[in-house]
């Protein structure tokens, strides 16, 4: 299975999901005019990973900022990664990255936290 990169930009995030390493990674902004049409082929990526998932999967989220829209389509792609966790195949560990003084970054990785049955790391770094 190839890898899936999108190269970000001031309204989307960059996007590497790499089947070989098992690494997913979005890294940015996330305030698409069409969130659903911007995360549809990743959720399109992730089923299809599924089918041969590499035994860890680790999902690095690091968002300087994210608006409603893309909030649920966040949400949607853990549940995607929910799945393939609880299919047994891989165990995905998602690690939620917030820069350290940036409090309603890490109340939104908690509250993803608290709706996903997958492990999450917070990470506080110094600056996205």
């Amino acid at each position: 299975m190839s890898s899936f990169v999108l190269e970000g930009s001031p309204k989307t995030p960059t996007v590497n999901l790499n089947a070989e390493k098992g690494v997913l990674e979005l890294k940015g902004r996330s305030i698409p005019e069409n969130s659903i049409e911007f995360y549809k082929p990743i959720f399109d990526w992730v089923e299809n990973y599924g089918s041969n998932p590499k035994s860890d999967t680790q999902v690095n989220v690091v968002l300087e900022y994210f608006n409603t829209s893309s909030s649920k389509c966040i949400l949607d792609f853990f549940k995607k990664l929910e799945n393939l966790n609880n299919g047994g195949k891989t165990k995905v560990t998602i690690n939620w990255h917030y820069e350290e003084d940036d409090e309603d970054m890490l109340e939104a990785g908690e509250d993803y936290q608290a709706i996903i049955s997958v492990p999450f790391k917070m990470v506080a770094i110094e600056e996205i």
